[in-house]
């Protein structure tokens, strides 16, 4: 059997280019159907999904798929993985919280509210201070305080409590190119309460205050996040005596530390402190995932 060989005509090479396009397409489709749905699946399995992302920012993902990200400050931090320096990698964000002014907090939370078109939870007094200099648009600059309870999204409430701590918002002037010092409000903590009645106490960063116990007594929380670093917030000691004797959660997460030199504070000193406790002491590395 003889084979000859010919060059094929322009006509043929145009209908295989389609056809080979055409193909790759509906393979391209399906695989993104099958990935959706397994991510959908995984995002609505009626757990609670959380991420420590470095310093006192977190990636909650709730029961029902929504994410809820605080205290983003993440392309700056020398604990966020490098993925998650580029905020996308983050999905799509549904709610937004901030603590307070400090730079390691407040940091991306304004690019983070503009890429996903939603209002940045803050103190009031510092989402006045970012409207006044056109941070964000007014609507997405909500203005909240000790006490007030929010539903950003359906099934999700979020109570403001308090925190001893500071709050200044500094920003670089755009006419004189210095940066300046603006009122950051009262600093917060947060109660998140989640469509399936799990509550999550974000505690920001804070010292010791007596009404800890008042919060802990009124609102159960199931899991604290706090910050252990000290200098700055609560140190290990500290840390250890408001677990044992006024917040007595489930679990426990510790943050705010070893991110800046001079939060010394780990958690290894934070458990030795405690002792024999009925409070579990989860710590993640930066970007490992815990569910509840």
């Amino acid at each position: 059997m003889r084979f000859q060989l010919r060059f094929l005509s322009f006509q043929e090479k145009n209908f295989l280019l389609s056809a080979a396009r055409s193909f790759c397409c509906q393979v391209l489709s399906c695989l993104t159907v099958i990935f959706l749905t397994s991510f959908s699946a995984f995002a609505q399995d009626g757990k609670t999904h959380l991420q420590w992302l470095g310093q006192s920012a977190f990636r909650i993902t709730s029961p029902t798929g929504k994410v809820i990200v605080t205290d983003p400050w993440l392309k700056g931090n020398p604990l966020t993985p490098e993925k998650f320096k580029q905020l996308e990698a983050l999905g799509h964000v549904d709610v937004l919280l901030v603590t307070h002014g400090h730079w390691d907090h407040f940091g991306d939370a304004p690019e983070l509210a503009r890429i996903n078109d939603i209002p940045m939870y803050a103190p009031g007094d510092l989402n006045q201070s970012a409207t006044l200099l056109n941070i964000l648009p007014a609507k997405q600059l909500p203005r909240m305080n000790k006490g007030g309870t929010v539903s950003p999204v359906a099934g999700i409430k979020v109570t403001a409590v308090h925190a001893e701590h500071s709050s200044v918002l500094v920003w670089k002037d755009p006419q004189s190119g210095k940066e300046m010092p603006y009122p950051g409000g009262e600093p917060l903590g947060f109660i998140i309460e989640l469509e399936n009645g799990f509550k999550i106490y974000d505690m920001g960063d804070t010292g010791l205050f007596g009404d800890m116990k008042l919060i802990a007594d009124l609102y159960k929380p199931d899991l604290v996040l706090m910050p252990i670093g000290g200098n700055f917030t609560l140190g290990p000691k500290e840390a250890a005596w408001a677990i044992k004797e006024w917040l007595r959660p489930k679990w426990m997460i510790p943050m705010h530390y070893g991110a800046n030199p001079l939060a010394k504070g780990t958690p290894d000193e934070l458990i030795k402190e405690l002792g024999s406790t009925s409070t579990q002491v989860l710590v993640p590395k930066p970007g490992d995932e815990l569910v509840f």
